[in-house]
């Protein structure tokens, strides 16, 4: 494993904290939660009706004697949670009944958890999508209070590489965040730092990528980065972030020194910030693949309580990682 890695598992297991795994009928979760459990890297709660669960343990061999194991329409607190869900929605026009059997879903069910402290963070897309995984986070925990929206980010470590912190990167958003607006790729760039700092312990230096370098080309592809640049900047004047930069520009010293003289960032980036889904979704997978690289997420940012996507191919060491990363999320 990874230095980078050693060190997230390290603050997990010093953290102590309680992980949601709502599909507990999948046998690579249960795989996981024994891992999770048998490494001391959180508490795990598994999510799901009984019979689900035991027949994932049965099929997998798993020993999940050491897990939380929670039926959410038997548990004591499942009214209690219809009550407070359909409060959080009825301006949305649920009623008391379609929220019974909305809280009776384990991943929303496992979000009710988490506002209520019983929990302090969820892990789940091994057999759901994105949409899936973020809608009831946004719907019963939404965003931060100095968040306007959720992005997502990968942790990527690149081995034998001279750039970012010894290979590793902050890549965001790859995962979520379609074709953010300027003020939206600010955000996202605020966040992502924010994630350096807290989850990796770096000190974040941001590059805003684009096809062009200080005004080399002309576009309103460009205009789009070199605005979110002037907010960010304007917005936390302190941080170490520069933009529009090209990927050479943000990575390689000499390079940036050419291309974008007097820049903090030019040459040092350890965050990569992508103009588009495209763009990141793209980059990511081809540094993954082309240079052998670990690719951890992608991961969501910009929730008042930590809440992460699996990629449906994930494996049960996929979970184990995510919830890592999870639990060290929760400290903040």
């Amino acid at each position: 494993m990874p230095n980078v890695m050693e060190t997230v598992y390290s603050r997990a297991r010093e953290a102590k904290k309680r992980i949601v795994l709502p599909e507990a009928e999948d046998v690579r979760t249960v795989v996981a939660a024994q891992k999770i459990v048998e490494q001391g890297l959180a508490e795990v709660i598994l999510v799901n009706p009984e019979d689900k669960i035991a027949a994932a343990v049965e099929k997998s061999g798993a020993d999940v004697s050491g897990c939380t194991i929670v039926d959410p329409v038997k548990s004591p607190d499942f009214e209690q949670y219809v009550q407070q869900f359909y409060e959080l929605r009825k301006h949305k026009g649920v009623t008391e009944e379609k929220a019974r059997k909305i809280v009776a879903d384990p991943l929303h069910f496992g979000c009710m958890m988490v506002f209520n402290d019983k929990a302090d963070g969820q892990v789940s897309g091994a057999t759901h999508s994105t949409a899936d995984t973020v809608r009831p986070a946004l719907q019963i925990l939404r965003t931060a209070p100095d968040c306007k929206l959720v992005s997502s980010f990968f942790v990527m470590i690149v081995p034998d590489c001279e750039y970012g912190e010894n290979g590793t990167f902050i890549f965001s958003d790859c995962g979520l965040v379609i074709n953010p607006a300027a003020d939206e790729l600010a955000e996202i760039a605020l966040q992502s730092a924010k994630t350096m700092k807290n989850l990796l312990g770096f000190e974040p230096k941001v590059a805003m990528l684009s096809f062009s370098t200080k005004g080399s080309a002309s576009d309103p592809l460009v205009d789009k980065v070199v605005e979110a640049t002037k907010i960010a900047k304007e917005r936390n004047p302190d941080l170490m972030l520069d933009g529009e930069l090209q990927a050479d520009s943000a990575l390689v010293d000499w390079i940036g020194q050419k291309k974008a003289p007097g820049s903090s960032v030019a040459g040092k980036a350890n965050v990569l910030i992508f103009p588009d889904l495209n763009t990141g979704n793209i980059c990511y997978k081809m540094t993954e693949r082309l240079a052998k690289a670990e690719a951890y997420g992608p991961v969501l940012q910009g929730l008042r309580k930590p809440v992460n996507d699996l990629s449906r191919g994930c494996n049960a060491d996929d979970i184990v990682n995510v919830a890592a990363i999870t639990a060290v999320q929760a400290i903040q």
